[in-house]
């Protein structure tokens, strides 16, 4: 498989940025056009439900396997109050960027930089898929490509890849996905290079601990109402920035079939900022070792809540919302309130994913010394 090295930047380059920066502002809305049928709007928007919690769930579970194989770089507490602010700074860049230039031209560049990274993203996620149904004639060969900076040691490895003759079966598998959305610009390869990104940022980007979730959640509670309430930024920038970096589904899908082109939208920054939060609490519910993972599933489920809340008060009040309203308050208030309901307050606070880390490496250490006296 391909692995991701270095710093956390490249795991998959500026995808918390983009993601919160330039889609955060889409959130769950229309296109400012009706749908066609009632049926045809539930199905949207049942779609895009399901598309958001697939890889909370997905992502989060493989953030455990990432987390024991490597050693994650996580967000630290200055990393997470500073967040917001330089994702405001990103957004009205973006915002001046395009009342200054074509944005045909911004967009192409944007296009080119998306097509390269879907394809990686997409690779990740499905190189194991396509490995299973590769024909065992072909032979499986490993190889390694480093790019590193400095000569010796001390040095640093810029680009770190490992990956197999099977993944590039599946690196061609998926450029044909790339080329799809390349030239067509279809909805069905958009949503499949976003979940793509979704997953491998839920996986990939880890918070060290619940107050820097809480921090850089809130943050961006704050960084979301202002721009979509107080200014036209947002709006500007949304209708303006094409890429894959958002889930889209067409309203008039059961009318017009695949060539639909009404969509309701929701943007990764509302999946990708609640889910590496989620994931954290799944990583806590490992390291308590009890039957159930009882943390992760309840905020798992008030995510959804608060998605559903999202969508009721858009069509009360006709409006776009910041989902991130309704998602940071169901996403910290409810494992605080199991926390202090189980009594387990004080873990939670101060779990660390570093610490969890350390102790297996000790577990480890002790089982080699122990087959070392025998």
């Amino acid at each position: 498989m391909f692995r991701f090295g270095g710093r956390m930047a490249d795991v998959i380059p500026n995808i918390m940025y983009q993601a919160t920066e330039n889609v955060n502002q889409t959130n769950i809305n229309g296109t400012g056009k009706h749908p066609s049928t009632p049926e045809g709007m539930a199905v949207a928007y049942g779609s895009l439900v399901i598309m958001a919690l697939l890889p909370i769930f997905f992502g989060s579970y493989r953030s455990i396997t990432y987390h024991k194989e490597k050693k994650p770089e996580t967000m630290s507490k200055k990393d997470a109050a500073m967040f917001p602010i330089m994702a405001s700074l990103a957004l009205f860049g973006l915002y001046i960027v395009f009342k200054l230039f074509s944005k045909e031209y911004i967009n192409l560049l944007l296009t080119g930089y998306f097509f390269f990274l879907g394809i990686l993203s997409l690779t990740h996620i499905l190189s194991p898929i396509v490995s299973k149904l590769v024909p065992a004639s072909l032979p499986n060969v490993h190889y390694q490509l480093i790019f590193r900076q400095g000569r010796g040691e001390p040095n640093e490895d810029i680009i770190d890849y490992k990956f197999t003759s099977y993944d590039i079966v599946a690196l061609v598998c998926c450029s044909f996905v790339g080329a799809w959305y390349l030239f067509q610009k279809h909805w069905v390869a958009n949503n499949l290079f976003g979940l793509a990104f979704a997953i491998n940022a839920v996986e990939l980007l880890h918070l060290n601990n619940v107050i820097t979730g809480c921090i850089l959640l809130l943050g961006l509670f704050i960084y979301d109402i202002f721009w979509v309430f107080g200014t036209d930024v947002m709006v500007t920038v949304a209708k303006s920035f094409e890429a894959p970096i958002k889930l889209v589904f067409p309203q008039d899908l059961l009318t017009h079939g695949l060539a639909a082109n009404n969509f309701a939208m929701l943007g990764l920054g509302d999946i990708v900022v609640p889910g590496i939060f989620i994931a954290l609490l799944l990583r806590f519910d490992q390291s308590l070792k009890r039957k159930s993972n009882l943390y992760f599933h309840a905020t798992f489920v008030a995510y959804f809540l608060g998605l559903m809340a999202t969508i009721f008060v858009m069509h009360m009040f006709k409006h776009a919302q910041p989902a991130l309203l309704y998602l940071v308050p169901a996403c910290l208030g409810t494992p605080l309130i199991v926390a202090l309901i189980k009594g387990d307050i004080k873990a939670l606070l101060k779990y660390e994913d570093a610490d969890n880390h350390k102790e297996e490496k000790q577990e480890e250490k002790k089982q080699t010394e122990a087959k070392k006296v025998k």
